[in-house]
C-alpha cells in the first residue's frame, strides 16, 4: 500500500477526534512580479500539499490513489469505526472538478462504508472565506448556512472530510449541523492539509 510521508495534527473542536495530516505549504517566498503586474512566489509544499495542489489546481488525477491510501492507512491506524463518509460542501459549487468530493468517495470505496454527498448541503451564500480574517465574522456568515438533507444520519458515526484547513470555522459549522440537526452518534473530522497561520 503506498502512502506518502504526514505530520498529523489534533484539531480544535467537539469531534470524536479531529485531525490535520500535514502543512499545506512549508515556505512561500516573495519573488517579484510577472510581466503581468501578478505576484510570483516561490513555494514550497509538503508531499501532501504538493499531491492535493496537483489534482485541486492541475486535475491531475494519478494522485488520487496515494491520497487516498494515505488517508486509509491513517484512519485504520487509529482505529476510527466510520459507517459514513462525508465531504465538506465545496466553497465553489461551480467548479466542474470538485476533488473532495472524488477523494470523500474513494475513501469511502476504500473502506467499504456509505458515503453520502447529499446528507449535509449548503443553503446560504457565502463570500470566500479566505478573504475573511476576523474568525467571529466567519462564524457569523457561516450560521445557518448548512442544512441536513438525509434521515439516514441518526445514530451514525461519521468521517467528515475536507481537503484543507484554514480557521476551522466551516469544518466546525458543518460538524455542529450533523450534532444538532442530523443526530450524529460520533464525527470524525479529517483533512488533508492545514495552512501555518490559522487566519
Amino acid at each position: 500500500m503506498a502512502s506518502v510521508s504526514i505530520s498529523p495534527k489534533p484539531l480544535p473542536g467537539k469531534w470524536t477526534a479531529a485531525y490535520s495530516l500535514d502543512l499545506h505549504t512549508t515556505s512561500s517566498d516573495f519573488l517579484g512580479y510577472d510581466e503581468y503586474g501578478h505576484e510570483v512566489f516561490d513555494t514550497k509544499r509538503t508531499e501532501m500539499g504538493e499531491l492535493l495542489y496537483r489534482l485541486k489546481f492541475k486535475s491531475d488525477k494519478s494522485v488520487t490513489r496515494v491520497i487516498v491510501e494515505t488517508v486509509v492507512k491513517f484512519i485504520r491506524d487509529k482505529g476510527w469505526a466510520i459507517n459514513l463518509v462525508i465531504p465538506v460542501p465545496p466553497s465553489k459549487a461551480s467548479r466542474s472538478f470538485q476533488p473532495v468530493i472524488l477523494l470523500a468517495q474513494t475513501i469511502a470505496n476504500e473502506l467499504k462504508v456509505e458515503y453520502c454527498i447529499a446528507c449535509v448541503v449548503k443553503v446560504k451564500d457565502t463570500p470566500q472565506l479566505k478573504n475573511v480574517f476576523d474568525p467571529d465574522k466567519r462564524r457569523e456568515l457561516l450560521q445557518n448556512a448548512f442544512a441536513v438533507a438525509s434521515q439516514k444520519l441518526a445514530g451514525q458515526n461519521i468521517l467528515l472530510f475536507d481537503d484543507l484547513y484554514r480557521s476551522g470555522a466551516t469544518l466546525e459549522s458543518v460538524g455542529k449541523t450533523l450534532t444538532e440537526k442530523g443526530k450524529v452518534k460520533t464525527i470524525y473530522a479529517l483533512t488533508l492539509t492545514r495552512t501555518r497561520s490559522n487566519r
